[in-house]
């Protein structure tokens, strides 16, 4: 490669996206910088997926991963097929990182250590001479561009080192979910300032606030195999799932919790309801039967001492009282109108959801970088020219299941090629 076709790229952001991004266009012979303020890279992906990192998912197509992006899923077809979900497989793969396939189709590491997943993203941009910078961005350089009344960037400002100039820069900073990690909407100032517009930024994959006070007794208790419904205001379902959920001194959290937040857009202006059926196997009838099962080895118990093998230890005093069961009723007493209430109980628990958490808790950022403004084909500004984005910065976001990190790879690697 020539001197003249060999750029200064500057990449801002240590993570998934950012560190992909430096790697391939450094691996392309390009003088790449990845500036990150955080003393170690990715921190944000060590506690992914609880520290074991669901890096993609292995579903058929690109069309089933863009179904899975509610928020600007279309956006993203150049990136997915330019860098899909296989593509990120076999890529983890050749850095020597073992990968296996969970349900939903989520791939993680055979290690299940995230930190396997960012020491071979290191290793990588280390391999392609990318220069690690530690220090924090205040700002990007531009001037104008003399062939059309855009400006282009050239360079940044950093509060250590000054003045870095670049012929091409990849703002890769992540959106305001996890502060703690540096996600701090820095990338947001600047492109704005640059004349960016910025969507709404909200919560996305964050646990949620209910009206219900009874969950207090229950802290801590997580619920397997249950499955849940979410409702508008309408009594219309807007999403269902299956899995697992668990009670926090807020409210509910747990990967179908999170889930489902993603489809409640409308949070402070519409009501929504969640209902959850601890025995979605059993249907009413079924579940009746289990009951009158149970009820017949206790018969001469109170009722609070029959649900033991029903649910769990914590459950029991929530749900009898819900129920309006006589705790101390003896089982051989309770009528069929009683059990059948017990039953519809079981099968449909009603959550009033209030609001989300900050979002400081949530796993994504919606809103962002307005995807009109950047060219899906290669990242880069309709507004200023070398200027490109990549990762949860753009306002694009999708459900739990790896469709988060598909995108800042695929993001990552387009904007990494096209600059």
């Amino acid at each position: 490669m020539s001197d003249f076709s060999r750029k200064n790229v500057i990449v801002i952001g240590g993570g998934p996206a950012g560190m992909i991004a430096a790697g391939t266009a450094a691996e392309r012979g390009n003088n790449v910088k990845l500036i990150e303020q955080n003393k170690i890279l990715g921190k944000k992906l060590l506690i992914t997926g609880k520290g074991r990192c669901n890096l993609t998912n292995a579903c058929d197509d690109v069309e089933t991963l863009i179904q899975n992006v509610p928020t600007n899923g279309n956006f993203l077809y150049s990136a997915f097929y330019t860098f899909s979900n296989m593509e990120v497989i076999e890529f983890f793969n050749k850095l020597g990182v073992e990968t296996k396939v969970e349900r939903g189709n989520r791939v993680f590491p055979v290690s299940d250590k995230s930190s396997d997943i960012v020491e071979a993203l290191r290793n990588y941009i280390i391999k392609n001479n990318v220069e690690i910078i530690n220090d924090r961005v205040d700002s990007i350089l531009t001037v104008n561009n003399d062939s059309d009344e855009k400006s282009m960037v050239s360079g940044v400002i950093c509060s250590n080192r000054g003045k870095i100039f670049a012929d091409r820069v990849i703002i890769a900073t992540g959106g305001m979910s996890y502060q703690k990690t540096g996600s701090t909407g820095d990338g947001y100032f600047w492109a704005e300032e640059l004349g960016h517009t910025i969507t709404d930024i909200r919560p996305s994959l964050v646990p949620v606030i209910v009206k219900e006070d009874w969950i207090q007794d229950v802290l801590g208790l997580t619920l397997k195999n249950i499955s849940i419904k979410v409702k508008n205001s309408k009594n219309k379902t807007i999403y269902t799932d299956f899995g697992e959920m668990m009670f926090a001194h807020f409210g509910l959290t747990g990967p179908v919790i999170l889930s489902a937040s993603a489809h409640m857009k409308n949070i402070k202006s519409e009501h929504y309801m969640i209902e959850l059926d601890l025995k979605p196997g059993l249907s009413e009838n079924q579940l009746d039967e289990r009951i009158l099962r149970d009820f017949s080895e206790n018969l001469n118990k109170d009722f609070k001492n029959s649900l033991n093998k029903l649910m769990p230890k914590k459950l029991i005093d929530p749900i009898i009282e819900m129920s309006e069961i006589d705790p101390l009723k003896k089982v051989n007493s309770i009528t069929k109108s009683e059990r059948t209430a017990l039953v519809k109980l079981l099968k449909c628990i009603k959550f009033s959801v209030v609001d989300f958490c900050p979002i400081e808790q949530a796993i994504v950022t919606s809103g962002g970088i307005n995807v009109k403004e950047i060219n899906p084909s290669t990242m880069e500004s309709k507004i200023v020219d070398g200027l490109f984005f990549a990762g949860e910065i753009i306002d694009v976001d999708a459900y739990t299941g790896g469709f988060n990190l598909q995108i800042a790879f695929s993001s990552g690697f387009l904007a990494g090629t096209s600059c």
